[in-house]
C-alpha cells in the first residue's frame, strides 16, 4: 500500500512514454532476434565487494582502505536470508575523507557481484571471468544549489544570518552549488529472470538492462535506491568534516518495485525546458514521502481518489466561471468592486513569485490567472481608448466607465457600502501587519518588503474581501445573481485542500486559511436558504418556474413583499399605466372558480407581465 501512489504516477508516466516504439526483433540479415537469459541463474551463489573512491573509474583493488564491504556466499534470489529474514544485509562505518571531498569533491561506490570462487579484479587472471562479474558505480554524494538572499532589518541593518554565509554569497554570489551527504544508500539486485531481447526492452528500464556483446545474454539488474532519502537529512560537506558516516544495505528487489523506482528516477522527457524551471523544493519533495510512510493506508487511497476529483472540479470551476461571465450581461447583485481587488491580489501574487524567483511553472500559471482577472474587467466596465489623450504621447489612455445595469440598480450603493465598511477593517489590520513586517522581519530592500508584505497580508486577511458580496445578498435578499456552479466547485476543492491540509503537513496558517473559505461558504449556504427563489415569481422577461397551464389564470408580477395572489378577473378594460400610457387588457368575463370574492382595493387593474414590462 505504501507504494500506491508511486503506482500511479508510474502507470500515468508509462502513457506518456508509449510514444517511442520498440524496434523491430529482428537482426542483421533478416534473422530473428533470439531472446535473452540472465548470466546469474536463480539461487547462484555470490560476492559482493563495495570500494569507495575520489575517481570514477575505480582500478586500486589492492588499497585496503578502499574496501568498504566484502560479503559472500549472497544467494541470488534469496528473500529469507539475512538478520530479520528478509534477505537483506547492512554494514556500518566511519569514512575518512580526504581533502578533495572537503573542497567540494566527488566520491563514488563501487559495487561488484562475482559468482561464488571469483575476484572482481581483471588482473587476476585465474580468479577473473567477465561473464562471472557484475559492476555498476554511482557518486554518493549529492550536489544541491544554496540560494541565499542577502536580507537585513530595513530599519536596524542588522541580520540574523550566519556571517560565514555572507562571506560565502560576497564569495560565489547568491547561488552556490554545494557537496551534500546522506549516511544511508540501499543496493538492489532485481530478482528477474525475463527473457528479454535485446533493442526491444520498454523504456525507463532499458537505461538498466545491460547485454553482453558477444554471448547476447544479459547481466543481473543493480539499482541503487535512495527514493526514502528524505532531502532534510541531507547535510553540506566542508572542511570541518573529518569523517562521514556510511551505512550500506543489501536488499533483492522484485520485477515490479523496481519498475516503479526506476520511472521515478527517470527524468520526464517532457522537461525539455531544463531542469531549474520544474525545480522543485526540498519541502515539496519530502512531503509526499513522509506522506507515503506516515499515512495509514486506507487515508492515502482516499488521498489519492480526492486528488484526481480535485483536479475534475479545478477545471469545471475555471469553465463555470469563463461562461458566467461571458454570458452576463446585468450585473445586479453583483460586486464590482470585488472583480479589482481581485485583479490587485493577482498583480501582488505575480509580482511576490517572481521576486523570489520561484520556478517557471507557477509562474506562468500565476500570469494566466492575471490575464483572467483582466479579462473580467472589460465584462464588468465599459473600457474604451481615448486616442486623443495618448499616454506618453504614444499609448491610447484606457477609460472605465460603470455599466449601466450596474450604476442604475441599487448594487453599486450597496457595494460601494460594504467596501467602506470593509476599509474601516482592513487599513487598520494593514497598517498593523506593515508595522510588525518592518520591526521584526528581514527583507532584501523597500521593494521586497512591500511585495512581502501585501503578500502576507492578503493571506492572512484576505478572506475579508470576501464579505462584501455576502453584504449585497443580505441589502438585496436575494442570492440568485450569483455562479452557483462556480462557487460550488470551488468549495468542494476547498474541502479537499482541508483533506490534505491534515494529511501532509503544511503551516498552521494554511490550515486556517483553509477553515476560513469554509465558513464563507458555509454563509453562502445560509443565504441561498433564507432566501429562497420563489417559483410562481415572473422575472422582467415574463417567465417565471412553473409551467404555465391553460386553465391557470394569469399571475400578478410580484412585488416588494413577493408574488400577489391572483386577483378575480374582471371584464377588459383599458387601463392607464403609471407611466401615462394606455394599455388594452383582455380579460375574461368570469372570475377564477374558487377564487376569493373579497379583494383589496387597487388602483390600477392587473395587467400581464408583457405589458408591465414594456411600461
Amino acid at each position: 500500500m505504501v507504494l500506491s501512489l508511486i503506482f500511479i504516477i508510474w502507470a500515468i508516466s508509462s502513457w506518456f512514454r508509449r510514444g517511442q516504439a520498440p524496434q523491430d526483433q529482428v537482426g542483421p540479415g533478416g534473422a530473428p532476434r533470439v531472446a535473452s537469459r540472465n548470466l546469474f541463474p536463480k539461487d547462484t551463489l555470490m560476492n559482493l565487494h563495495v570500494y569507495i573512491s575520489e575517481h570514477e573509474h575505480f582500478t586500486d583493488f589492492n588499497a585496503t582502505s578502499a574496501l568498504f564491504w566484502e560479503q559472500h556466499d549472497l544467494v541470488y534470489g534469496d528473500w529469507t536470508s539475512g538478520e530479520n529474514s528478509d534477505g537483506c544485509y547492512q554494514h556500518f562505518a566511519e569514512l575518512d575523507i580526504p581533502q578533495s571531498v572537503q573542497q567540494n569533491g566527488s566520491i563514488y561506490i563501487h559495487v561488484y557481484f562475482t559468482k561464488s570462487g571469483f575476484h572482481p579484479d581483471p588482473r587476476q587472471k585465474a580468479l577473473y571471468r567477465r561473464l562471472a562479474t557484475v559492476h555498476m558505480s554511482r557518486m554518493i554524494n549529492k550536489y544541491k544549489r544554496r540560494r541565499f538572499q542577502k536580507t537585513k532589518n530595513l530599519l536596524t541593518g542588522e541580520t540574523e544570518a550566519d556571517p560565514e554565509m555572507i562571506k560565502r554569497a560576497e564569495d560565489y554570489g547568491p547561488v552556490e552549488v554545494i557537496s551534500h551527504w546522506h549516511p544511508n544508500i540501499t543496493i538492489n539486485i532485481v530478482d528477474d529472470h525475463t527473457p528479454w531481447v535485446k533493442g526491444s526492452v520498454p523504456p525507463p528500464l532499458d537505461q538498466y538492462v545491460k547485454f553482453d556483446a558477444v554471448s547476447g545474454d544479459y547481466y543481473p539488474i543493480i539499482y541503487f535506491n535512495d527514493y526514502w532519502n528524505l532531502q532534510k537529512d541531507y547535510y553540506p560537506i566542508n572542511e570541518s568534516l573529518a569523517t562521514l558516516p556510511l551505512r550500506v544495505s543489501f536488499c533483492p528487489l522484485s520485477l515490479w518495485r523496481w519498475q516503479l523506482y526506476a520511472a521515478q528516477s527517470t527524468k520526464s522527457p517532457w522537461n525539455f525546458l531544463g531542469d531549474e524551471l520544474y525545480e522543485q523544493s526540498d519541502e515539496e519533495q519530502d512531503s509526499v514521502k513522509v506522506a507515503l510512510l506516515e499515512t495509514n493506508p486506507y487515508l492515502l487511497a482516499l488521498t489519492i481518489i480526492v486528488s484526481i476529483v480535485h483536479s475534475v472540479f479545478e477545471f469545471l470551476a475555471f469553465k463555470n466561471d469563463i461562461q458566467f461571465w461571458n454570458s452576463r450581461q446585468s450585473l445586479e447583485g453583483l460586486s464590482v468592486r470585488s472583480v479589482f481587488f481581485g485583479v490587485f491580489q493577482s498583480f501582488v501574487v505575480l509580482l511576490y513569485i517572481l521576486d523570489n524567483e520561484t520556478n517557471f511553472v507557477v509562474q506562468v500559471s500565476v500570469f494566466i490567472g492575471v490575464l483572467i482577472d483582466l479579462w473580467k474587467i472589460t465584462k464588468v466596465m465599459d473600457v474604451r481608448l481615448d486616442r486623443e489623450h495618448r499616454v506618453a504621447g504614444f499609448f491610447p489612455r484606457p477609460t472605465f466607465k460603470d455599466k449601466s445595469t450596474y450604476v442604475e440598480s441599487s448594487t453599486k450603493v450597496y457595494d460601494d457600502m460594504a467596501f467602506r465598511y470593509l476599509s474601516w477593517i482592513l487599513f487598520p489590520l494593514l497598517g498593523c501587519y506593515a508595522v510588525y513586517s518592518l520591526l521584526y522581519l528581514e527583507h532584501k530592500g523597500w521593494y521586497s518588503w512591500v511585495l512581502s508584505m501585501l503578500y502576507g497580508f492578503l493571506l492572512t486577511f484576505g478572506f475579508i474581501t470576501m464579505t462584501p458580496q455576502l453584504f449585497i445578498n443580505y441589502k438585496l435578499k436575494s442570492v440568485a445573481h450569483l455562479p452557483w456552479r462556480m462557487l460550488t466547485y470551488k468549495a468542494l476543492n476547498t474541502f479537499i485542500d482541508d483533506l490534505f491540509a491534515f494529511v501532509i503537513k503544511m503551516p498552521v496558517m494554511y490550515r486556517i486559511g483553509c477553515l476560513r473559505d469554509d465558513v464563507v461558504f458555509f454563509i453562502y449556504l445560509y443565504q441561498r436558504w433564507i432566501y429562497r427563489v420563489d417559483p410562481t415569481r415572473v422575472n422582467e422577461f415574463g417567465m417565471s418556474g412553473e409551467a404555465p397551464t391553460a386553465a391557470a389564470p394569469v399571475a400578478e408580477a410580484p412585488t416588494a413583499a413577493g408574488a400577489l395572489p391572483p386577483p378575480p378577473t374582471p371584464a377588459p378594460a383599458t387601463t392607464t399605466s403609471a407611466a401615462g400610457e394606455e394599455a388594452s387588457s383582455p380579460l375574461p368575463a368570469k372570475s377564477t372558480p374558487g377564487a376569493s370574492s373579497t379583494e383589496e382595493p387597487q388602483e390600477v387593474p392587473p395587467k400581464p407581465a408583457e405589458d408591465k414590462k414594456r411600461d
